[in-house]
This record gives structure tokens, sequence and C-alpha cells, in this order.
């Protein structure tokens, strides 16, 4: 049996929600999924990109459900779950993907309202998501649960001016780890993935940014890494994830390159 043949037996059927669907690794693991054979609800904030990757999914001979929401909103992720959950009765594979790495600077110069905001997209969204989508998962004995993180969350002290993103993947990751436990032999896992330094509008608003706003250092190293031409491709870091997910493995913490 050959990888892809493995992986398409692995999600055949099965129904997914990818939260920042609308591009980058978003995108990619949403076509990847569709691809292996699973029904995809793609979620994210811009109309544009939700009708673009829908076609993709659709050029690969399936249909996707197109969930615009803005996950800052706490009522607009309630919403997306119930429409999920109305159209597929049930969700087995929760992508919680969608993130920002705003606001960038010294903290005493960010925006409070900016900064809470990142927390609410980054970690209380994934965290509500999972909470609506996990009943339906334990009555039918499986599910799976990844949360991208960052490795960032590793090390904090690495991204100066990057507070907000650096808490709130530090955050995602224990609730990751502490719900994996909870969860323990239920038939729902739940892990994290680091996906690498991967060519992404993130990477690229970083770099677009003046260097006196994010700091001299931390823009520096990301227009390095570009112009350096080491970054990865989304769909590099959506197979790994998908060779990953699998997996029955639960409370792990997934990097790119260690498959």
């Amino acid at each position: 049996m050959t990888e892809s043949q493995a992986l398409s037996r692995a999600f055949d059927g099965r129904r997914a929600l990818v939260t920042g669907a609308g591009r980058g690794i978003g995108r990619a693991v949403s076509l990847r999924l569709a691809a292996a054979g699973a029904h995809v609800a793609i979620l994210a904030r811009t109309q544009d990109e939700l009708d673009e990757v829908a076609a993709a999914v659709g050029d690969l001979g399936a249909t996707a459900l197109v969930i615009k929401a803005d996950l800052v909103d706490p009522d607009q992720v309630a919403q997306a779950a119930n429409v999920a959950l109305a159209e597929f009765g049930a969700v087995d594979v929760l992508v919680n993907n969608a993130g920002v790495v705003w606001p960038v600077g010294p903290l005493t110069t960010v925006d409070p309202a900016e900064w809470a905001a990142a927390i609410s997209i980054n970690l209380l969204a994934p965290v509500a998501l999972t909470r609506a989508l996990l009943p339906a998962m334990l009555a039918r004995g499986f599910g799976r649960i990844v949360n991208i993180s960052s490795g960032v969350a590793a090390r904090p002290a690495a991204m100066i001016g990057g507070n907000a993103y650096a808490a709130s993947k530090a955050g995602l990751e224990a609730h990751t780890l502490n719900l994996a436990a909870e969860l323990s032999s239920s038939g729902v896992t739940v892990n994290t993935y680091r996906p690498g330094s991967v060519d992404t509008a993130m990477q690229a608003w970083i770099r677009n940014q003046p260097a006196e706003r994010v700091g001299a250092e931390l823009h520096e190293r990301f227009v390095s890494s570009f112009a350096q031409g080491t970054l990865i491709s989304p769909d590099q870091s959506a197979r790994a994830l998908l060779e990953h997910l699998s997996s029955d493995d639960t409370g792990q913490t997934w990097t790119y390159g260690d498959t």
C-alpha cells in the first residue's frame, strides 16, 4: 500500500473542520484532507479566499462546506460550530489552525484591545470550537483534534515583541496536553503541531512592517529566512501533519520534520 493510499483510507468519509482555511497552512490542510477522502468544512474571514479554496476542493472531486466567520467574535465561533454540526451531524477531525501574529512591538506600546483580540483568536476560539464539537466525538468514540502551534511556545524569548503570540501559543499547548490527559482512552485524540518555518502571509506581514515597529532583530530574522530560501511551503507542512493525524497518538507535540 502506498502512502497516499494509506492516508486515503484513514480519512475516507471523515468530516473535518479547518479554521484559517482561506490561505497558507489551513488551505493546504483542507486540500490534503479533501484529497484523502474527507468532507471538509473550511472556515475563514474572507469570502473570496473561501470561494477559491472551495473551487480547489471541487477540482479534487469533493465539496467544501464554506463557513465565513471571524473568530475574534465568540458569537460567530458558536455559530460556526452550529453550522458544521447541522451539516455534518458530527465533526471527526478539527484542525484549529487560524491564528494571528499581531500585535508586534514592545508590550508598553501595543494596544491592549489588540492583545486581547489575539488571545481570543489564537487560544479562546480553539477552546470554544473544541468544546462545541467534543460531545459528538465522545458519543461516537472517535475524534481527532489538532491545534496548530509554533516553535515560539518552546522558546518564548526568541520572539521579542511577539508577546501576545508567544503567550497564546504556550497556553494553547498547555490546554492541548491537559485535555489529552482528560480524554485518555476515549477514542478522541488531542495533539499540537508546530508547523515549521512556512512561507505564509503571517511571515510576509512581519517582513513588511517597519523594523523599528516590530524590532530590528525580529525583522531581520524574518527577512533573512525568506531571502535565504529556508522557508517550507504550506503543502509540505500540511503533508507532514496528515501523516501524524492518521495515527492514534494523543498528548503529543508534533514538529515538522520529526516524522
